[in-house]
């Protein structure tokens, strides 16, 4: 069983890296949830056109944006 090393550095079993298509060189994501990590590899494009349906509104300046974002 693969152990976190002192640098708190993973080493993934070749055959997960193999069904998760996952290389050397490539770049992830982690997330934390009900104390499980997943690892998800980063695929180009995979959030082409996401926000395509939200409209921008011109009107609302940038500190305006953030204002409403704090409060």
């Amino acid at each position: 069983m693969p152990k976190v090393s002192s640098k708190r550095q993973i080493t993934l079993p070749v055959d997960q890296c193999r069904q998760a298509d996952i290389e050397p060189g490539d770049e992830y994501q982690s997330f934390v949830a009900g104390g499980h990590i997943t690892i998800i590899k980063k695929t180009s494009g995979a959030a082409k056109g996401i926000l395509k349906h939200v409209v921008g509104d011109a009107s609302v300046t940038d500190e305006a944006s953030l204002q409403s974002a704090l409060e």
